[in-house]
Formats: structure tokens, sequence, C-alpha cells
């Protein structure tokens, strides 16, 4: 059983402390990889293993990191994780790979990474930095995957690739949003979710 304590660390960033939403981390990815379902989930995995891993390292290795360098050393951990899931991304998952592109290596300056290795990981046990690594790569992989579900939906009428829209509403008339699929609306998307997630947590908009 998890105390309240942990439940708070790996809970929290799902919906009330939500790194994308809540805190606007992390939305220049969130523009980016969320025209289609797959490389949103894709990179959402790979975010929360990054983001997991490296909280793990750099509280292990806490109190022997000088404060002068760490940001330098939460970098090359970061960095040395970014290079080993991208590794694995283009072994086994090429077509995502080149989907994703120069993204995957862009997750050593995701706000949400630094951002936590910074405030959680360096003053936390491993045990819990584990967690809160996992709670807030969960909670902005799920912000990207619904994006991508309404753009690949409005946008291509298919989702993971698969056409879901039936062909006779097309034989009627309906055609494809073209504009879901293009960045700005990606931002439009995340406006949206913000507005009815605060609009749900009246508290939040005191903050």
């Amino acid at each position: 059983m998890l105390s309240k304590k942990t439940r708070q660390i790996l809970l929290g960033p799902l919906s009330r402390n939500n790194p994308v939403i809540v805190q606007i981390l992390g939305i220049c990815s969130a523009l980016a990889v969320t025209a289609k379902l797959e490389p949103a989930i894709v990179m959402a995995i790979s975010v929360t293993a990054v983001l997991a891993f490296a909280n793990v390292i750099i509280s292990l290795i806490r109190n022997t990191i000088p404060s002068s360098i760490r940001i330098i050393v939460q970098l090359v951990v970061a960095a040395a994780l970014v290079i080993v899931v991208d590794q694995v991304l283009k072994a086994y998952a090429y077509d995502v790979s080149k989907q994703l592109s120069v993204f995957v290596g862009l997750i050593i300056t995701n706000c949400i990474l630094m951002g936590r290795l910074e405030a959680f990981a360096l003053g936390n046990g491993p045990w819990d930095s584990f967690l809160d690594g996992v709670g807030n790569g969960i909670g902005y992989g799920l912000i990207l995957i619904i994006v991508a579900f309404f753009r690949e939906l409005l946008g291509s009428g298919t989702l993971l690739g698969y056409q879901v829209i039936p062909q006779i509403f097309y034989d009627w008339g309906y055609e494809n949003n073209g504009l879901m699929i293009l960045p700005p609306m990606a931002l439009i998307t995340v406006a949206c979710i913000i507005w009815v997630h605060r609009s749900r947590n009246k508290e939040l908009q005191e903050k």
C-alpha cells in the first residue's frame, strides 16, 4: 500500500498538478508530435522512462554532487538516458523514430525533466523520486495522447493509422479538417483542455 504522501507524489501530476496544463511546461513537444496518435504515445513512454530513471540516478548521487556543477551533472545523466531511448527506438520502432525526428533528442531540454531533477530528485529518496518521475511522465503523456487523439481523428479520420470514420460519411460529403494537423491547432486544443480543467478545479484559477 502506498502512503498518502507517495500517492500524492504519483497521482498529483495526473490532474491537479499536471506539468502541461497546470504548470504550462513541455508545450513545444505537445505542438510538434501530436498530429498522429502513435508518435504521441511513443514520446509519452520515452519521456516517462527518462524522467523516472533520471530522477532515481540523481537521487542516488545527490549527496556527492557539488552544487556548482549540479546542472551539468543533471544534463549528462539526462543525455545518456535520452541516447539509450533514441537507440532503442531506432532499433525497434524505426518508422516512429523518423516521425519523432529531433524531438527525441530534445527530451534533454524538456522543462519538465530538468524541473523535476532540480526541484525533487535533489532533495528526496530514490523511491519517491521514481514515483515523481513516473507521475509527471504519465501526466505529460496523458495530455499528449488526448491532443493527438482529437488531432488525428478530426484531421485525418484515423486513429493509430486505421480509418475510424466510416466511408459512408465521406460519401455524404464529410471532409477531414486539415487545420487540425497544423501545429497551431495543437496549441488551441491544449488551451481547450486547460479551460475545461480549470473550470472543474476552481481553486487553480487563484494560482
